[in-house]
């Protein structure tokens, strides 16, 4: 069968289905097209059911959930990090004060239906916004176009390089309060593909992950052209912070943030519910 396979255009992503692009596994006689677009358009495309298997936001998937299956591998956890909340002056370093001080700001986002977007939400109520292409935040806040930047992908390490100042690690603040790392994307199948077909698919991506993991450097030369500034170094790092054990399954840990994430989103209305998970097992 030929797969449409979303995922983003960054390292980590590129790091994940390196062997799949590579023709370094057996893909069981299926052939996969590779669609590289930013997360909150692969969002929206599989909200129209347009791929047969995508990266998306743990957000969003709260309302995919009629028409997606997660796939247990291929998560993204921010364990202890995550999004970040950055600007170019001062601000309150308590908490409290800070999340009033951002309810009067204007905050560049990478879109409303990423777990960035949502994990501002839980941590500050409701915000002004503006949605700026994640690539393009850094950009929009020097140039006054809002006054804080939620910051993902590789701009979690070159932030200061900016000319930015750390307001807040939202990943940071998440496992604090809950123990938990911070669920933000995850990959899901379409649930009209036959299940046994499905965990076929599973098993593809899992090996791809795998033979990366296994690769690395290989894998991280692969995914240089989509590194954005970073050295070999700084993308290493940022690989290994989101493609890693949780990656490979999500495992109880895993899965117990998503149902807090999202049940903390749903008792605050902020999503619909209830929300049920259904994995390919």
């Amino acid at each position: 069968m030929d797969f449409l396979l979303g995922h983003s255009p960054d390292p980590d992503d590129a790091f994940m289905f390196y062997a799949l692009a590579q023709h370094k596994i057996d893909t069981r006689g299926h052939r996969f097209e590779h669609i590289l677009q930013d997360i909150e358009t692969l969002n929206q495309r599989a909200l129209r059911g347009e791929l047969h298997v995508s990266a998306v936001s743990i957000h969003a998937y709260a309302y995919l959930a009629d028409k997606y299956a997660l796939l247990p591998c291929g998560a993204s956890m921010g364990d202890g990090y995550g999004p970040m909340l950055v600007t170019l002056g001062e601000s309150p370093s308590d908490l409290q004060k800070l999340a009033e001080w951002l309810r009067c700001k204007r905050i560049a986002i990478p879109g409303l239906k990423t777990s960035a977007y949502l994990a501002l939400r839980l941590f500050a109520g409701k915000v002004t916004t503006v949605t700026i292409p994640f690539d393009e935040i850094f950009d929009s806040v020097k140039a006054g176009k809002a006054d804080v930047g939620l910051i993902i992908h590789e701009g979690q390490i070159t932030y200061a390089d900016q000319g930015f100042r750390l307001a807040l690690d939202l990943g940071s603040w998440w496992k604090s309060v809950t123990g938990l790392p911070l669920p933000l994307g995850g990959n899901v199948i379409r649930k009209d593909i036959p299940l046994e077909l499905q965990k076929e698919v599973c098993g593809i991506l899992k090996a791809s992950i795998e033979y990366g993991l296994k690769h690395r450097k290989a894998g991280v030369e692969h995914s240089m052209p989509l590194a954005r500034g970073l050295d070999r170094e700084e993308a290493d790092r940022f690989i290994g912070m989101y493609v890693n054990d949780f990656t490979l399954d999500y495992g109880p840990v895993g899965r117990r943030a998503i149902r807090e994430f999202l049940g903390r989103a749903g008792r605050e209305g902020l999503i619909p519910e209830p929300i049920e998970l259904e994995f390919v097992e």
